[in-house]
């Protein structure tokens, strides 16, 4: 009886998930078929009706192209940021972004130093446990390589091993602090885009502060900390206070 039992839930489970799949599917084609015909409102609700059930790097594209075509700077840019989160090697959306970054009229610059802005771009490259794998995976060549170089009696393996060992550590740390920081970066979700046509930057988390810089519609920026309904944001090396409903979390 018990068998039975067991055998008509994984089925019913099983059927669950097909009819669920099927739903999904439809709603996915009905939003493209909106989408091809204009009606890209209607297909911007259907693509984030799926989202709300399951999102996907795919989807999200999507729904950004949508936005972008109603004319939704931030919402599009947005979409594309999350698309990425999923899917880092988007090439579609990492296009699409790019080319709605262009769009942004803001009067504030990213002066990051070069090398930092290339390491962004390598840890953002690979996905969070992707970052993991290959840590543990160095490491564990690093392990090996020191063991050959105290076990071995052959003078040209112990000088490779020995070289093995601490390049593989030395990249198995690099890749382990990417994962640390993806982790704390979508943990946090301290990355927003500012969805209001122009926001200026406080000096205090109050009305009466001075105006220190001016952000426009899309611009991405770093969340430090928040107050109240306040949050102070980072863009390069510009510091700012702005109203958290100025803005939306990646």
């Amino acid at each position: 009886m018990r068998k039975i039992l067991f055998i008509a839930m994984l089925l019913l489970s099983v059927c669950s998930f097909q009819f669920s799949t099927l739903q999904a599917q439809s709603a996915f084609d009905e939003a493209n078929t909106a989408y091809a015909e204009g009606r890209y409102a209607e297909a911007a609700g259907l693509y984030q009706s799926i989202i709300d059930e399951q999102p996907s790097a795919q989807v999200y594209y999507n729904l950004g192209n949508a936005r972008f075509k109603q004319g939704e700077l931030a919402q599009a840019i947005l979409s594309y940021e999350r698309a990425l989160r999923l899917k880092p090697n988007y090439k579609d959306a990492q296009y699409n972004l790019a080319f709605a970054q262009t769009r942004i009229t803001d009067n504030v610059r990213d002066q990051d130093f070069f090398l930092s802005a290339w390491a962004r771009v390598v840890r953002n490259s690979l996905r969070e446990t992707t970052w993991f794998s290959l840590s543990i995976g160095l490491f564990i060549l690093a392990l090996v390589g020191l063991s050959l170089f105290l076990l071995s009696r052959e003078l040209w393996l112990r000088k490779t091993a020995f070289h093995v060992a601490w390049i593989a550590l030395i990249f198995s740390i690099c890749a382990g602090a990417n994962a640390v920081s993806l982790h704390q970066r979508d943990s946090l979700r301290n990355e927003a885009i500012i969805t209001q046509g122009v926001v200026n930057a406080k000096s205090s988390p109050d009305r009466s502060g001075t105006d220190l810089f001016t952000l426009h519609e899309g611009t991405k920026v770093t969340i430090r900390e928040t107050i109240g309904e306040w949050a102070n944001v980072r863009v390069g090396n510009n510091l700012g206070w702005v109203r958290l409903q100025h803005l939306e979390r990646i």
